[in-house]
């Protein structure tokens, strides 16, 4: 049985990082650790009067332990993290459970829509962009990709602007970059870059004028469970596109009731199907 660990914040209510990473992955028949950062009473996107509390200092605690247990994990996948000392202490944890025979994933969740997210710095997007060095996977949408590189945002990006902002992101040093918020006229979706072969891949479906919480997580987390499962690049894009694309569109009959996140609930049978 495959393993997998994945480290980013938990909402109680919401459906975004742990929340979806952890069913998600679970549900393709993988054993799930998780490393919470944080924890919040709902996600940030839309809730008032949220709790938080930060877990930055139990991560190196909970390292140490499952060091001293002889813990391995077949894929270590990260996804929001606040702050540059979180990025440090993920970064650490690469260099003491990275092994020759497993890959690191690196969600770089730090903003959408051509905007840093809010509290978020210029020393936590250079921090981010050492940690995507360690990554076989990095998967920024396009606000991401521009950070990282420090290039303009660019929302019209076409698939040929689209392969360059690709192979830059390789110089970071990752040797997949997926690029999500694709454009090809009326479809959206994700393109791959494969720096060791110079292959290229994508997959697209049409494009849903909607805006949901937890769609990247959704996305991430079912890109790294493929990966984990022996699916390669294309097919791990192509799993990924498709199943975030049936999420929205399960959603959109309750879209007004489930305003915080889409029904992925719903497509997980589908999902498992997929994989049999």
């Amino acid at each position: 049985m495959k393993r997998a660990v994945t480290i980013q914040d938990i909402s109680c209510f919401g459906k975004c990082s742990l929340t979806v990473a952890l069913p998600v992955i679970s549900a393709m028949g993988i054993e799930t650790a998780v490393i919470p950062t944080a924890v919040l009473s709902t996600h940030t996107g839309g809730f008032e009067g949220y709790t938080f509390r930060d877990l930055t200092g139990d991560i190196p605690q909970i390292a140490a332990h499952w060091q001293k247990l002889g813990l391995g994990f077949d894929a270590i996948y990260t996804g929001y993290l606040g702050s540059p000392a979180q990025v440090q202490i993920v970064s650490d944890f690469f260099d003491a459970f990275g092994r020759d025979d497993n890959f690191i994933v690196v969600d770089p969740v730090m903003g959408d829509a051509g905007r840093l997210y809010a509290g978020f710095t210029d020393e936590l997007v250079s921090g981010m962009r050492r940690l995507c060095a360690k990554a076989d996977y990095i998967i920024p949408n396009m606000t991401e990709a521009s950070l990282l590189l420090d290039i303009p945002y660019n929302e019209d990006a076409d698939e040929a602007a689209s392969r360059d902002i690709l192979r830059r992101l390789a110089e970071l040093g990752c040797r997949y970059p997926v690029l999500t918020g694709v454009r090809r006229g009326g479809e959206h979706g994700a393109l791959a870059y494969n720096s060791v072969s110079g292959e290229f891949t994508g997959s697209f479906c049409r494009h849903i004028d909607r805006q949901l919480h937890g769609t990247g997580d959704i996305f991430a987390s079912v890109f790294t469970g493929a990966v984990t499962l022996g699916k390669d690049l294309g097919e791990a894009v192509e799993l990924a596109v498709r199943f975030t694309s049936d999420c929205i569109t399960a959603t959109l009959p309750h879209a007004d009731e489930v305003w915080y996140g889409s029904c992925f609930e719903l497509c997980l049978g589908d999902l498992i199907d997929c994989l049999k």
